[in-house]
C-alpha cells in the first residue's frame, strides 16, 4: 500500500513516516515545498503523480493565537487548502485521512464529545479545520475524520518541552486548572493512524491516549516523572492567562469508536508521557 503524507516534517508528520514503514507500507511525505495545498492545481498533479492508495492530510496552519490576526491565511490553508487535497483525492479515486482537532466544538459542558455531536468552534483556528472537514464531508465518500487534541511529539516544539525549559529557567510555572482534556503522544497516534488507513472502517473519531487531566495536572506529572519536584506549579483560571484565542474548557474525547470497529485504543497518558520523556533523554 503505498500513502502519501502531507505535512511530513511535522511532529506527527515524521512518526507517521516512521510508522507506515515499521508496517512494511510505503509512505511518500511532502511538504509546504513539494505540495503547497493552497494551490489546486499543485495538489492535483502531486497526488496524481503519486500513484498513491490513500493520503493521510495532517498538513496544517496551527497557530492558534496566530489565526486571530491571520484569519485568511488561516483560511486557505485549513479549509481552502483541505478542499484542495479532497477534490484531488476524489479525481484520483484514494481514500482520504483528515487530522482534525477538538477545537471544532464549543467546550462546555463536562461529558466527553462524540464523533457526531454538532460542532461550534470557539476560534478561527477551530473554525477553519471545521471548514475542512465540511469539504470533506461534501466531496468525499471514502474518508476519516480523525480528531486529535493536546499533541507532543519527540520533534517540534510542545507544552512538555516548554514545560521542562521554564521549570529549569524559572523553578516555577504557572497553569491553567480549568480546561481538561488527554494528552496525545504522536507516536502512539501514528501507529492507530497507520492501522485505521488499512481499512474501510470511514468516518468521523476520536483519537487521543487515555485518560484525562487538566493542564495543570499535566504540568504536576511532566515534573514529577523527570524528577524536577523542586518547581512550584501555581494553578491559574483562563481568565488569569493571556491568550489572544478562546480555548475550549472541556476538551474530553469519547473514544469508543476506536473500540466498536476494532481498533486499539491508545496507552494511558501517563504511560505515554513516561516514554516520551525517555525519547527526549530526561
Amino acid at each position: 500500500m503505498r500513502v502519501l503524507v502531507t505535512g511530513a516534517k511535522g511532529q506527527l508528520g515524521i512518526d507517521l513516516m516512521n510508522e507506515l514503514k515499521r508496517q512494511g507500507l510505503e509512505g511518500l511525505g511532502v511538504d509546504v515545498e513539494e505540495m503547497d495545498v493552497t494551490d489546486a492545481e499543485t495538489c492535483r498533479r502531486v497526488i496524481f503523480k503519486a500513484n498513491v492508495d490513500a493520503v493521510i492530510h495532517c498538513a496544517a496552519y496551527t497557530a492558534v493565537d496566530a489565526a486571530e490576526d491571520q484569519v485568511e491565511l488561516c483560511r486557505r490553508i485549513n479549509g481552502e487548502g483541505t478542499r484542495n487535497v479532497a477534490e484531488a483525492c476524489r479525481e484520483a479515486g484514494v481514500k482520504l485521512m483528515y487530522i482534525s482537532t477538538d477545537y471544532v466544538f464549543d467546550g462546555k459542558g463536562t461529558r466527553p464529545w462524540e464523533p457526531d455531536d454538532a460542532r461550534a468552534p470557539l476560534n478561527v483556528y477551530g473554525q477553519t479545520k471545521y471548514e475542512g472537514e465540511l469539504a470533506i464531508e461534501e466531496l468525499l465518500d471514502r474518508y476519516f475524520i480523525v480528531r486529535i487534541a493536546w499533541v507532543f511529539g519527540v520533534a517540534g516544539k510542545n507544552f512538555i518541552k516548554t514545560m521542562l525549559r521554564l521549570g529549569k529557567e524559572r523553578g516555577a510555572v504557572s497553569v491553567v486548572d480549568d480546561q481538561v482534556g488527554s494528552p496525545t503522544y504522536t507516536y502512539d497516534l501514528a501507529r492507530l493512524l497507520t492501522d485505521m488507513i488499512q481499512t474501510e472502517h470511514y468516518g468521523r473519531y476520536h483519537a487521543t491516549n487515555e485518560g484525562e487531566c487538566s493542564w495543570y495536572e499535566f504540568a504536576c506529572e511532566i515534573f514529577r516523572q523527570a524528577g524536577m519536584d523542586n518547581v512550584k506549579v501555581t494553578p491559574v483560571t483562563s481568565e488569569m492567562f493571556a491568550a489572544k484565542a478562546t480555548r475550549p474548557s472541556n476538551s474530553r474525547m469519547n473514544r469508543d469508536k476506536l473500540t466498536e470497529k476494532g481498533f486499539e485504543r491508545l496507552p494511558d497518558w501517563k504511560d505515554a508521557l513516561g516514554r516520551f520523556l525517555k525519547a527526549i533523554d530526561v
